[in-house]
């Protein structure tokens, strides 16, 4: 439509960086949101609530936050599918102990392939004792989130790392 009646685009939705519609269908819920975003360096995930003035992310975690925190090997990545498992397990211990007991998942623009390194995430947050909707079919393998899949060396990492997140809540 051309003229003075064109309705304007949200410039977050012409960039294509949010799904207006999944949010406000999220946002609907009141319930807090597991916010997960990989990008081409780490995974992150965050426990968001809604405000007028905007959202505020109660706990964040990263895959930086890893290595840094937890003892995660330097030299691996911060973005595969056991990092991902590890970084969504230590945002369900913070979150669980700030007081937060279920939340939604919102992985935003990403693809909601089964096995993915979303649905690790996902996996994690479960396992540390959050509530969070989902499908038993859409969770990686053990293997994959042991990262038996790439070597002994990750599974022992793996390991070592789940125990220190447990000992830090």
């Amino acid at each position: 439509m051309r003229g003075t009646r064109r309705r304007s685009v949200f410039r977050r939705r012409r960039a294509g960086l949010t799904d207006y519609r999944r949010r406000l269908k999220l946002l609907r819920g009141r319930k807090p949101r597991a916010v997960v975003r990989v990008s081409n360096t780490r995974t992150t995930c965050q426990l968001v609530t809604w405000a007028a003035s905007g959202d505020l992310v109660t706990v964040s975690v990263t895959g930086s936050d890893l290595s840094k925190k937890y003892g995660w090997p330097q030299d691996y990545s911060k973005k595969s599918v056991s990092a991902s498992y590890l970084v969504g397990y230590a945002m369900g211990k913070a979150a669980k102990a700030q007081g937060a007991e279920e939340a939604v998942l919102d992985i935003g623009l990403a693809a909601s392939t089964p096995g993915n390194r979303v649905f690790s995430a996902l996996k994690g947050m479960v396992d540390a004792g959050l509530e969070i909707p989902h499908g038993e079919n859409v969770l990686p393998d053990e293997d994959r989130i042991s990262g038996a899949h790439i070597g002994d060396d990750v599974a022992a990492a793996v390991e070592t790392t789940k125990t220190k997140i447990e000992g830090a809540y």
